[in-house]
């Protein structure tokens, strides 16, 4: 028999955790749950939207366990205020982690955490609480992600790197070896780090600039 799991959350992220939960896990999704303040509908994913402030008496603790299934607005802080919300609430939060996922960490893993198919977590990786993982990242031997963190598609973490709380890593990142990278920061899109980061900052890649040729004067296309 499936355990009963209460999502936050009631937008594409959360129906994402809904999938992926329903399909490939031992949790059986039976509500989400918001602020009042946003409750814009009755129902998502043919399930109840309850507010926040009543889940308790709607879905107690001793019977429902909890997912926050949010994104990295305002650098993860919303993430990590409805985590700490859930906690104080009396609730267990769950981590998805993907069938399709590489894990070899002896399940360093910590609670809320999302972590999508295609993800190579190499052994003595630590992962800490709330952290997201989008698919298809290498996340190196004995790197080490604090709390709160998320890392989008395709980010190559090389082997001792330790990445801190709230931080962002963008699609298609490389961080090298044996580097730390401060709180709240952000990685842009195809940046490539070969430092530590300060907390804080701001790393972004080049972008592509369009060539003054037009496409149509190109051969062989």
């Amino acid at each position: 028999m499936k355990k009963s799991l209460v999502i936050f959350g009631s937008g594409e992220i959360a129906q994402l955790a809904h999938y992926y939960f329903s399909t490939d896990s031992e949790y059986e999704v039976v509500a989400f749950t918001v602020d009042s303040c946003y409750i814009k509908e009755s129902n998502f994913c043919r399930l109840p939207v309850v507010a926040f402030e009543d889940i308790t008496k709607e879905y107690p603790p001793e019977k429902n366990d909890f997912f926050v299934a949010l994104s990295y607005s305002k650098l993860n802080a919303v993430r990590k205020e409805k985590f700490l919300s859930a906690k104080e609430s009396g609730y267990k939060l769950v981590s998805y982690i993907s069938s399709r996922a590489t894990m070899l960490n002896d399940g360093k893993i910590g609670e809320n955490c999302f972590i999508f198919e295609d993800n190579t977590i190499q052994p003595f990786v630590i992962i800490g609480n709330n952290v997201t993982l989008w698919s298809g990242n290498h996340i190196g031997h004995h790197s080490v992600i604090h709390d709160h963190t998320f890392i989008a598609s395709h980010v190559v973490v090389s082997g001792g790197v330790e990445i801190g709380e709230q931080c962002f890593v963008g699609v298609n990142a490389t961080l090298r070896d044996h580097i730390k990278i401060g709180d709240r920061c952000v990685v842009g899109a195809g940046a490539l780090l070969l430092d530590d980061a300060d907390p804080d900052g701001v790393y972004i890649g080049a972008a592509t600039e369009r060539s003054r040729v037009p496409s149509t004067r190109l051969r062989g296309i």
